[in-house]
């Protein structure tokens, strides 16, 4: 495998019963540094793509490669991988009884990667990069939801993940809130962070993105350039889609 690629999925099918097929033979590749933004309808397979890519969601066949290795293997303690891939959800998933640096501090503290004043002084100078270092002490909730899914960012890079996937991050924010959101992964794709970023934020993913997939049905339609598949999308169903949305 390329050295370059960061995560590779090899024909990823997952069947929920007989009948429903989230997934039919995705095959991708996500290279270091590289700001990929999946869009299409509700439905389209985004976010089992997405969660699949750390096994959150488990494919019914198919193969997942994360920095080389096959993390689909039985034998493999994926566990291990998953704290190089930050995730962040649509509903923020913070632990209500810890405020907010604890909540930004325990998974390393537990797991080890960090002493406790290692891991505050990180979580602290991720704080101030996303303008919350005076709510260090506050409970999730005190705070806004942009504030809630600010932390909720600063967490997953406390773990100094390599890839930090995205399901939908904005989705539950009222709109005022989005942008403060969007302007920390803006921030973040600057610094060379790898993101895969499932978002119905079609400004975003003009600006930002590296590459765009367009889902539909389970399947990856089409996928180029911001710029190709806003301005020059080839496929009918992408076309249909960008034309009740934009």
């Amino acid at each position: 495998m390329n050295d370059n690629v960061i995560i590779k999925t090899e024909k990823l099918c997952k069947c929920f019963g007989t009948d429903i097929h989230a997934l039919h033979d995705v095959s991708a590749e996500i290279k270091k540094g590289e700001v990929v933004v999946i869009i299409g309808p509700s439905g389209s397979g985004k976010s089992t793509f997405l969660r699949s890519l750390n096994l959150l969601e488990t494919a019914t066949s198919g193969k997942v490669y994360f920095e080389g290795v096959d993390i689909t293997d039985p034998k493999v303690n994926i566990n291990i991988h998953r704290q190089k891939m930050g995730m962040v959800f649509q509903n923020f998933n913070l632990f209500p009884h810890l405020n907010v640096i604890k909540n930004i501090t325990f998974a390393p503290i537990k797991l080890g990667k960090m002493s406790k004043k290692e891991a505050e002084e990180e979580g602290m100078r991720l704080l101030k990069m996303v303008g919350l270092s005076d709510r260090r002490d506050a409970y999730p909730s005190q705070l806004s939801g942009g504030q809630k899914q600010r932390i909720a960012i600063v967490r997953a890079l406390c773990m100094k993940p390599d890839v930090m996937l995205f399901d939908e991050p904005t989705s539950a924010l009222d709109p005022e809130m989005v942008g403060e959101v969007l302007d920390v992964m803006k921030e973040l794709a600057d610094d060379g962070m790898t993101m895969v970023v499932v978002t119905h934020e079609m400004g975003f993913a003009r600006e930002v993105a590296n590459r765009i997939l367009f889902m539909d049905s389970g399947r990856i339609i089409e996928e180029g350039t911001p710029d190709e598949i806003f301005n020059h999308p080839k496929n009918e169903r992408t076309k249909s889609f960008l034309s009740k949305i934009l």
